[in-house]
């Protein structure tokens, strides 16, 4: 099970969670400023690392991955990239990694766990990747605290409902909004998800927008075409 982007493949048949949109998103969507160093929290099939390696030039990509199938994958995806001389993932959990790593990155990126005990499915590798008791939010926030330069960002994507109160929680480890993006499946849907970008620097205010993806089933926004348009081999239905 092979997922061809342009300029990457990503195999995804012993990972967990598959290719999706909030990959894909988060990966376009996080602003590039010359970061030297890179660290994808939770990296499944290896995705956000690969699409910030094709536009980034930072030499030092870090990923991390709890899962011993994903991580494989994603170690081969790695080195099957054209980029694997960048490329480095770590199998620990984001919390061990955090306590034993002495680097601090100039990026950091993660499509985390979020949902909660309710929605837990029989799969138990599912669960690992999606849930929040394998990396609570404050865990999360705790380690992109330590591990963050000063002058560093932290890109996240989370369900529309619990942005607020991640904001809240971001701040009392020293982490506020720099920018959000919401996101709809489309223009008469509720707000699915919110792509946030943080930093240790406090705005009295920031940019907020909203991305509609679909402007009905398999047809694309403008919008959405431009932010992914340098990674699909073209935007039919290839994502869930």
């Amino acid at each position: 099970m092979i997922f061809k982007f342009k300029q990457f493949n990503v195999k995804q048949a012993q990972s967990a969670m598959k290719i999706g949109t909030d990959g894909v998103l988060l990966g376009a969507w996080t602003p590039i400023e010359n970061p030297k160093s890179i660290l994808d929290i939770g990296a499944g099939t290896g995705l956000l690392s690969l699409m910030l390696a094709q536009r980034s030039d930072a030499p030092v990509i870090d990923a991390v991955e709890i899962d011993e199938k994903a991580y494989i994958e994603c170690t081969e995806n790695f080195e099957e990239s054209q980029w694997g001389d960048r490329l480095f993932c770590y199998h620990a959990s984001f919390q061990e990694f955090a306590l034993e790593i002495d680097e601090v990155y100039d990026l950091i990126i993660s499509n985390p766990p979020f949902y909660t005990a309710d929605y837990k499915t029989a799969e138990k590798a599912r669960n690992t990747a999606r849930f929040t008791d394998t990396l609570s939010f404050s865990e999360l926030l705790e380690g992109v605290s330590k591990l963050l330069t000063d002058e560093g960002i932290f890109s996240v994507i989370l369900p529309y409902s619990e942005t607020e109160g991640f904001i809240a929680l971001a701040s009392g480890y020293g982490l506020f909004p720099q920018k959000i993006t919401h996101t709809r499946g489309n223009a008469t849907a509720e707000l699915k998800r919110s792509m946030l970008l943080l930093s240790r620097k406090e705005l009295s205010s920031y940019p907020i927008d909203v991305l509609i993806i679909e402007k009905e089933r398999g047809i694309y926004t403008e919008a959405y075409k431009s932010l992914t348009k340098d990674f699909y081999l073209n935007l039919g239905n290839e994502v869930g």
